[in-house]
């Protein structure tokens, strides 16, 4: 069930929001991202697109907390460009959608639930089903 947001919740959207703004690249640079370390240190990512290649904005800082040293993410946010050019909340892919649970617990996402309203949402709410492998390999 989704959540209301707090108000660290607004820190995120916004450190995503004038990232996008200022790095913004129609062709290479579309979205953008924060999450919350349980530090509560904020880390930034952007989406890179090529014509062949396109990683997460989500990944992304996922991977910069990690980085930075974190043990885990307590939320995270995407922002995209609206038809107005204005940064607006919006929600994970698939891919990222079984990403992000495995760095955190508790972990919040936060969502355009429709209509441009910002929720909280529990990764299962996002992924009620992820994907598994029918047999375990060795590596």
């Amino acid at each position: 069930m989704t959540q209301p947001l707090l108000p660290s919740d607004a820190e995120l959207i916004g450190a995503a929001s004038a990232l996008l703004s200022r790095v913004h690249d129609p062709a290479a640079v579309r979205v953008a991202a924060a999450a919350r370390g349980v530090s509560g240190i904020v880390y930034l990512g952007v989406s890179l697109a090529t014509p062949r290649v396109k990683v997460c904005a989500e990944s992304n800082a996922v991977a910069n907390a990690k980085i930075g040293g974190e043990e885990a993410i307590t939320t995270i946010v995407s922002v995209g460009l609206g038809v107005d050019d204005v940064p607006h909340v919006i929600n994970p892919c698939g891919v990222c959608r079984e990403l992000i649970p495995k760095f955190g617990h508790d972990l919040r996402v936060l969502i355009d639930t429709g209509d441009g309203v910002v929720a909280a949402a529990e990764p299962a709410e996002l992924l009620p089903m992820p994907w598994i492998r029918a047999r375990a390999y060795e590596d």
